[in-house]
């Protein structure tokens, strides 16, 4: 009876260790599969509580140089970044450095509408300040190169505002900008330094490395904190294990443009990698870095965004995170409180939705169906249909779709060309720009942004 007892129990231990290792080996198989088919390159953590239990890194961190890329890999995370802001700021008003209310005329009153805009306007975005970063079409131009924080504070300053503080949500990296700002003139210490004192050193986001040095008693050996998560202003090195990002131009990874990490700053600068940020989210839930008051309040979501956190739903479950994207980074990061799950996807190489690979990742996560996207190269004869130049009544554009190795391509006037990804019959997809083009006879609809334009070839 009690040998039967044991080998049932050792059975159904091993089923459910078997099941497991399944879970991740189908999710090892989309992304080694959308990493084949040049679709994804980049990283994936998933975190139970304390314990990891996926982390995996794919294709490349430099592609030139032919270096891979694996789990101690560290990416640029874009805006994510305004989540560690926050909860430095969170920790400044715990401190009785500032309050929620504090108003922004106290440090820069010569921005318009200082004396209106609260501390909590900017951690929600409901100041009326202009994007610095993508309202201005100069810094297009300039974004490689080094600003300092009072030019760039000029230039927010020389903006109008462009709606009452208070009165709604809308997205703007100066709110962030000037956070990062205000943290190093109360603490008179950089972004950086507060940044490894208040959060990395907090949650050890590094790795311990041993360090020989010579002394009067000969070499000694010593485990030295490495951090992995920082903001530095310094350019990408991959000899230090950072990761450049690509785009697919149809045939190769082509490597993005950097920015210069002056102008992101504080609302989109910081370096780190999928491992360290779901050990971030999961320490910050479980009252690390501020008391459970200040989580609630970064909770609170009004207009679809907290203090640097969104709720986003799957299925039933909602999950908090953050999402980034800076050159051709995208990030995401979410944590579900009632399982302790932490999940973050990194991707720097991105030529399909990253949305869809998150929904992938998950279905597979907790056992639903999810069918594996198709990418057919289709016959030439077939494709050759679609070829042609397109021109639209509804936008003075013409598209030129042209065909190369079973693939379609496609090239507006004026612009680069993208290329066309099978998504069914006779639809195609550029997921980077959320491109969608279903084609009919002699014909297509353009949809992007909820938009649709007819094109009729010529």
């Amino acid at each position: 009876q009690n040998i039967m007892k044991k080998l049932l129990l050792l059975l159904f231990a091993f089923s459910s260790f078997t099941f497991a290792q399944d879970k991740f080996t189908r999710m090892d198989s989309l992304l080694n599969y959308l990493n084949e088919n040049n679709k994804f390159m980049g990283s994936l953590t998933i975190r139970e509580g304390e314990n990891v239990v996926f982390s995996k890194a794919y294709g490349f961190a430099d592609a030139e140089k032919n270096i891979k890329a694996d789990r101690l890999t560290r990416y640029k995370i874009g805006s994510i970044s305004k989540t560690f802001t926050a909860v430095m700021v969170m920790q400044l008003i715990e401190e009785k450095k500032l309050t929620l209310q504090t108003k922004l005329n106290r440090f820069y009153p010569k921005i318009p509408n200082a004396e209106k805009i609260s501390i909590y306007d900017l951690l929600h975005h409901r100041t009326g300040i202009v994007d610095f970063v993508n309202q201005d079409s100069t810094f297009h131009k300039v974004l490689d190169k080094k600003h300092s924080k009072e030019d760039i504070l000029k230039v927010i300053t020389s903006y109008e505002s462009v709606f009452e503080p208070g009165s709604k949500y809308q997205y703007s990296n100066s709110n962030f900008f000037i956070l990062g700002c205000i943290i190093e003139k109360l603490t008179k210490k950089s972004y950086a330094e507060n940044l490894q004192n208040r959060i990395v050193k907090k949650a050890e986001l590094g790795t311990y490395e041993n360090k020989t040095e010579m002394t009067a008693k000969g070499a000694v050996t010593n485990k030295v904190f490495v951090p992995t998560t920082y903001y530095k202003e310094e350019a990408t090195n991959t000899a230090n294990k950072e990761s450049y990002s690509y785009y697919f131009d149809g045939t190769n990874w082509v490597k993005s443009l950097e920015n210069h990490n002056s102008i992101p700053f504080a609302s989109g600068g910081i370096t780190s990698t999928t491992a360290d940020l779901t050990k971030f989210i999961y320490a910050l839930f479980d009252g690390k870095f501020v008391s459970p008051t200040s989580l609630e309040q970064m909770k609170e979501i009004k207009e679809g965004y907290g203090k640097a956190l969104i709720q986003f739903p799957f299925g039933e479950r909602r999950f908090y995170g953050h999402g980034g994207k800076i050159e051709e980074f995208s990030s995401m990061l979410g944590y579900y409180p009632t399982e302790k799950l932490s999940f973050s996807l990194i991707s720097n190489g991105n030529n399909f939705v990253q949305n869809d690979i998150i929904i992938g990742i998950l279905s597979i996560y907790y056992k639903m169906p999810f069918p594996f996207p198709q990418f057919m190269k289709m016959d030439k004869a077939e494709l050759a249909k679609f070829t042609g130049t397109y021109a639209s009544k509804d936008i003075p554009l013409k598209i030129t779709i042209s065909e190369k190795n079973g693939e379609l391509s496609a090239q507006a006037t004026g612009q680069g060309a993208f290329p066309l990804t099978f998504k069914e019959e006779t639809t195609f997809v550029f997921a980077a720009a959320g491109i969608e083009m279903v084609f009919g006879d002699k014909s297509f609809v353009l949809i992007q942004g909820g938009m649709k334009f007819n094109f009729t070839k010529e």
